[in-house]
């Protein structure tokens, strides 16, 4: 049973003139902090419903009409996404901002952590490239046309990164991290080659893309969008690469992050790919990187000190150490000035 008003939904599908007179069916397809998704049929229409869960704060609302935002201004671009259907802003219709966007037919890589589907159990390079460009192709687009000028804030995008993230380390600070010193302090101290400011994930990996079935390996889409913003974008290349192995061919290739990436592309060949595809010079990569790993230290620094007995967040408390420490080690051996 799901938490949907389905009379009260049904009234409003009715008014949008969506599947008009057939019995609709309501199946959760999973539910969470930050927003509940719910899979809608009702005759020939079938879509895919995004909300905030009820007890959610107030801004969850402003975030959910912010990925509509984004969702609606990638139609007609060449970013692989899911379609925008509809959106409601007005909560007396489910008690919640809302919206609908198109049923994506792929699969998550996060479904296949023990073993690629085929045919990509035979040979699944060309799944990491599709990753990248999947990206790059986010970089291209020309915000400003799409009216996504206000999404973010690009000018100063970088200078606000170490301020912001030290504060937010500071106000939750359960104790120090090896090597935090050397990253801020590198960090600090450099600025990217260039800043091309674009449209960004925010949160660019694995788990937030879906891949249509079957061969040849292609993009369906892009998916959650709460992060999204105008930034630089090459932060999102370095977001998904930042446990990539130097060597694909090595054993621990097969546990490097949280999917086996044996035989996959190294490093330099899919950066390569991003240039390519993007436009974009990539000779300041080690700066994204040693970003990456030193936010995403923070990041989930916040949820080991407010762990409790979550087990999943209290593994946090191992992998903190290793990401801060990765971080510093690139700063004092990267020849980036």
């Amino acid at each position: 049973m799901s938490g949907i008003d389905t009379a009260r939904l049904t009234a409003w599908l009715d008014a949008a003139g969506l599947g008009t007179g057939a019995p609709l069916e309501v199946t959760q397809l999973s539910g969470g902090a930050q927003n509940e998704i719910y899979e809608l049929r009702r005759g020939e229409h079938h879509s895919v419903l995004r909300i905030p869960p009820a007890a959610a704060p107030p801004e969850r609302d402003r975030g959910i009409l912010r990925e509509w935002r984004i969702t609606a201004a990638l139609d007609g671009t060449d970013v692989p996404h899911a379609a925008g259907v509809a959106v409601c802003a007005d909560p007396a219709v489910l008690g919640r901002a809302f919206y609908l966007m198109g049923h994506i037919d792929g699969w998550s890589p996060m479904d296949h952590r023990t073993g690629w589907p085929e045919p990509f159990d035979r040979d699944s390079s060309d799944l990491a490239y599709r990753l990248v460009e999947g990206v790059a192709l986010l970089s291209t687009v020309d915000w400003q046309a799409r009216g996504l000028g206000g999404l973010g804030r690009p000018d100063g995008f970088h200078d606000r990164q170490v301020q912001r993230w030290t504060g937010m380390f500071e106000r939750i600070r359960g104790r120090d991290l090896d090597g935090m010193d050397t990253a801020t302090t590198w960090l600090n101290a450099h600025r990217p080659l260039d800043f091309v400011p674009g449209l960004m994930h925010g949160d660019y990996q694995w788990a937030n893309v879906m891949f249509a079935h079957g061969g040849p390996a292609r993009l369906a889409a892009i998916v959650d969008w709460e992060m999204g913003t105008i930034g630089d974008p090459k932060l999102d290349l370095a977001w998904a690469l930042k446990d990539w192995p130097e060597d694909t061919g090595a054993p621990e290739a097969a546990t490097a992050g949280y999917l086996d990436v044996r035989g996959m592309p190294s490093r330099d060949q899919l950066v390569a790919r991003f240039a390519e595809v993007s436009g974009r010079q990539v000779d300041d990569l080690d700066y994204y990187l040693i970003l990456a790993r030193w936010k995403l230290a923070i990041v989930l620094e916040q949820g080991y000190q407010r762990a409790g007995d979550n087990p999943k967040l209290r593994a946090f408390g191992e992998i903190v150490p290793k990401l801060m420490r990765e971080a510093a080690d690139l700063a004092e051996s990267t020849g980036y000035r």
